[in-house]
């Protein structure tokens, strides 16, 4: 397949996952559905069976973000070290998990925008960050199961 073919394909799926995702989280309430779509973006694959076997690791790496997030927050002062400590603390975690770096980049990333706000409650912050993010990857894997007339031959 030719390579604009696939950047236009991938282009395609993440710009509807995101779209999906967006809008899903905000009919159920998100104070920040961008965290769905910045999710949606970052984990769309181009190739249907990479989404469907990385989805239980990110959605689990979503999880150990929150939670390595939250503790973080509450037994460290905010700023960049506690937030180089939460990631670094979240991708090990995942990588110790037996998770490939897709996942462990997620972990990483949700640690960061819990450890980034200044909220009085984290672990309200850690869990409504967590389901805006798993509504993102969840969006992107449906959008992955819709066949496109372009399709990465399976690996």
């Amino acid at each position: 397949m030719p390579r604009s073919h696939v950047r236009f394909q991938l282009s395609v799926r993440a710009s509807v996952a995101a779209a999906l995702a967006f809008w899903i989280a905000e009919l159920l309430g998100a104070d920040y559905a961008i965290y769905a779509l910045i999710g949606a973006v970052i984990v769309t694959d181009l190739n249907p069976a990479t989404s469907r076997r990385l989805a239980i690791q990110r959605m689990a790496g979503t999880i150990i973000g929150a939670v390595v997030g939250a503790l973080l927050l509450n037994l460290l002062p905010n700023g960049p070290i506690a937030l180089g400590l939460a990631i670094f603390v979240s991708m090990l975690t995942a990588h110790a998990l037996r998770f490939e770096s897709p996942a462990a980049r997620v972990a990483g990333y949700v640690a960061a925008i819990v450890m980034f706000d200044h909220h009085d409650d984290p672990w309200r912050y850690a869990f409504d960050r967590a389901w805006e993010t798993l509504v993102g990857i969840g969006s992107a894997l449906l959008v992955g199961l819709v066949p496109l007339w372009m399709r990465d031959k399976e690996r």
